[in-house]
């Protein structure tokens, strides 16, 4: 007994405090997604399966959501490929990277503020309407399948562009030297090394933007135009808040998990080459031979350009009018965006702390205990929310708590609690590479150290974590923010945020009201993003400062 030493509190941590907590956590993602899903099995037992399948009008919603998620795939896709290869082979003009970065706007612009812009510009008193009444032409139709196709395109061929061009920068400059040399040029430049490129991507980025099509709510909500243009999810919506017909609501809600389900099954059939990050776009590192169609090249990045751009000009110039300082102080604006502030921080944190423990519990049981199989799982039940919609996860949380509270009455929880979840996907994509690959290159040396618990969160985890635990925060806070179909879906006069008072707004066709609206969820979604950037960059630039002195 004299030889004995209590053993040191990182130790007991690490092995009784640091498990336990992680499985609660484990068990906290889980029964926040497996309750309401059954709850909908619950309710489904009392529906006639057939019956439902049967029924015409639900027939057609499901033929209009695969048909329109598909023309949105393939129009997204056929698109970005030229527009992604005239930027490859136009590496120095300029204002190239701002026009890059305008693409990635779309990850963070919440998609009822792009609808405005779009309805500023090709609606039907928009600026495309009025060169066309000049001309002596019709307007175009905006309200239905072209409208739908047209905000889904504008969304997702900056998405299908960047991931297309990340593809054409991998290219070995060796094999550019090479086509020069043998003279390879023009189509045969095009069939021989930048297709091959390409095409390996196509497949894991069309099921990327099919399904986010199928499960796409605002824009269909909003330019549907009517009963002819809806969706699964818009008629859920319309089941639960107009008609109250739980029978419709659960049944559409299984329909579409089905689909879902059906669509990322046959997705990891083929391999998904898709980044997660698009930071490689400087084209000086790789030596690219001189291009024979500038002119086109011009004109396909002008066309994109203008596509993308347009909408966001409209926005900003339609928000400077008169009511700009009457909505801005008025009591509902500043409700909604107190309202607004608190659901994308607070849905943000809930994202970043399951995430990360997670991640963390994942690594210790491949890397200490090496049960492969059950780190697999453990981060797989965190992306297990993907083949759930929020429509299908708010109409699971509706019916469990509906015998026990008012569920408007917790409104603000809710969407909190629904959108940490939708965001928990996107954490986890952006967190696991730097916690794995720390793992993989640090793991023994801190094994022999002896650094375990707090100790390895607080010194080692923690601080190179921190760029792209930024980085997740601000994806996870501006998606949140900017989120309609939680809120709409539990929202009412006592609960609002800034997404569906603009979605009231231009409802009630107080557009004036609507674009100040639009333009400060687009900047609270902007500052958001922006902030937690700034606060890991600064963090990490006091850190660098006091170590030197």
């Amino acid at each position: 007994m004299s030889g004995w030493k209590p053993p040191h509190v990182n130790d007991v941590m690490s092995r009784f405090l640091s498990p336990g907590l992680a499985a609660l956590l484990l068990l906290f993602v889980v029964s926040a997604t497996a309750l309401p899903f059954i709850a909908l099995v619950q309710t489904a037992e009392q529906l006639n399966v057939l019956e439902v399948l049967n029924n015409v009008w639900i027939q057609r919603v499901i033929t209009f959501s695969v048909w329109q998620a598909f023309l949105s795939t393939l129009l997204s896709i056929g698109l970005a490929i030229p527009v992604a290869i005239a930027l490859s082979r136009e590496p120095h003009f300029p204002g190239r990277q701002w026009l890059l970065n305008a693409f990635s706007l779309s990850l963070v612009m919440p998609t009822v503020v792009a609808i405005f812009g779009i309805v500023t510009v090709y609606g039907r008193t928009g600026w495309l309407s009025s060169v066309l009444n000049h001309v002596g032409l019709e307007p175009i139709s905006l309200y239905g399948l072209n409208g739908i196709l047209l905000a889904h395109v504008f969304f997702n061929l900056p998405l299908a562009t960047r991931i297309f061009l990340v593809a054409l920068d991998g290219i070995p400059s060796s094999q550019w030297r090479l086509s020069a040399q043998l003279g390879i040029h023009g189509f045969a430049r095009l069939r021989h090394i930048e297709w091959p490129a390409i095409r390996s991507h196509i497949a894991g980025t069309a099921v990327l933007i099919f399904a986010l099509c199928l499960s796409s709510f605002a824009v269909v909500l909003t330019l549907g135009g009517g009963p002819r243009a809806t969706t699964i999810e818009v008629a859920i919506y319309q089941a639960l808040r107009f008609d109250f017909d739980l029978g419709t609501a659960v049944s559409l809600a299984f329909i579409q998990l089905f689909i879902c389900v059906l669509v990322l099954t046959l997705g990891s059939l083929w391999k998904q080459n898709v980044p997660t990050a698009f930071s490689n776009t400087d084209h000086h590192a790789n030596w690219r031979p001189a291009t024979q169609w500038r002119a086109t090249n011009a004109f396909i990045i002008a066309l994109a350009s203008g596509f993308t751009l347009l909408p966001v000009v409209g926005l900003l110039t339609s928000a400077l009018n008169p009511a700009f300082v009457r909505v801005v102080l008025s009591s509902s604006t500043t409700e909604a965006l107190i309202n607004t502030i608190l659901v994308g921080l607070s849905s943000a944190s809930l994202s970043c702390l399951m995430g990360i423990g997670l991640l963390l519990v994942a690594r210790h049981c491949q890397y200490r205990w090496k049960w492969l199989r059950t780190s697999l799982w453990i981060r797989q039940a965190g992306n297990s929310i993907l083949v759930m919609p929020p429509l299908v996860l708010g109409t699971g949380y509706f019916l469990l708590l509906r015998p026990y509270a008012d569920v408007f009455s917790l409104a603000l929880w809710l969407v909190i609690m629904t959108n940490a979840l939708l965001g928990l996907p996107f954490v986890l994509k952006i967190l696991e590479a730097p916690i794995h690959q720390m793992a993989d290159s640090h793991d023994r040396l801190i094994q022999s150290l002896g650094i375990r618990g707090w100790a390895r969160v607080r010194w080692i985890d923690w601080p190179t974590l921190k760029p792209a635990g930024g980085f997740a925060f601000g994806i996870a806070a501006s998606l949140s923010a900017g989120d309609l179909s939680a809120i709409a879906l539990f929202g009412s006069d006592r609960v609002t945020t800034l997404p569906l008072l603009l979605y009231q707004r231009m409802g009630s066709y107080r557009m004036q009201e609507a674009a100040v609206t639009a333009v400060l969820l687009l900047l609270t979604c902007l500052l958001l993003f922006m902030l937690s950037h700034w606060a890991t960059r600064s963090t990490r630039r006091t850190e660098t400062v006091q170590e030197h002195a």
